[in-house]
């Protein structure tokens, strides 16, 4: 998969805070296109010692409900960490696991937040900005905002807002099970994020192509955390 650059990485707090100010202007909220077969879950995990960051993307086809692609990276960690600013982290290796695909998905998701951000510019927005794809943020913990619980079942939600405006969406994906904390990233809006983590969900609380990254990248990272020892 070609991707284009977007802006070199930055190595101080500052600087990475100027421009995910700077990102936040580029970042497109619109609907979601109707049928997206292909979509990309992405997440990272780090080697024990900390050094180290390890992203796994995998593909997943929504219409057969099979994994079509799957790549991985591992490089060395250079920015610290600071919340609110994970992607400046976490993004450089996730890029190159993207890079190696051979599959071009329609759509992403992310275990992280989109809108859902002081600067309105979480990690989801920002590898939507890189991919030019369709992003959304779906995370299993709040990053800020207010909200009401939604009721029980699934496919119930509210509203989470943040300085009076709406950043993300409480999202019950399995009856009974703790909701998610879903929000657009990039080219999307609510209701597409909504549909779009609902309809790649099956069995667990996580919709399948993230849980799937999740699984491959915690396998490298034993397997990493070994050649460490």
């Amino acid at each position: 998969m070609r991707i284009r650059s977007l802006h070199r990485w930055p190595r101080t707090v500052a600087t990475a805070l100027a421009l995910q100010r700077r990102l936040a202007g580029s970042v497109r909220v619109e609907p979601l296109a109707s049928e997206i077969r292909l979509v990309a879950g992405a997440d990272v995990a780090f080697t024990r010692s900390g050094r180290a960051v390890i992203a796994g993307v995998v593909v997943w086809d929504a219409r057969e409900r099979r994994v079509v692609a799957r790549a991985t990276s591992r490089a060395p960690c250079r920015f610290p960490y600071v919340p609110g600013l994970l992607s400046f982290r976490e993004l450089p290796c996730t890029l190159a696991a993207f890079r190696r695909l051979r599959a071009i998905p329609d759509a992403v998701l992310c275990d992280g937040q989109g809108l859902a951000h002081p600067r309105r510019c979480g990690l989801a927005c920002h590898l939507g900005l890189w991919l030019n794809l369709p992003t959304v943020g779906c995370a299993k913990s709040r990053l800020l905002g207010e909200y009401t619980e939604p009721s029980s079942e699934r496919g119930a939600y509210s509203p989470l807002w943040h300085e009076g405006e709406q950043v993300g969406v409480v999202l019950r994906t399995r009856a009974g099970v703790k909701p998610v904390f879903v929000s657009p990233g990039h080219r999307c809006d609510f209701v597409g994020a909504v549909r779009l983590v609902l309809e790649t969900t099956g069995c667990f609380r996580l919709p399948e192509p993230l849980r799937l990254a999740h699984q491959l990248v915690t396998a490298q990272r034993a397997t990493a955390d070994g050649c460490e020892d």
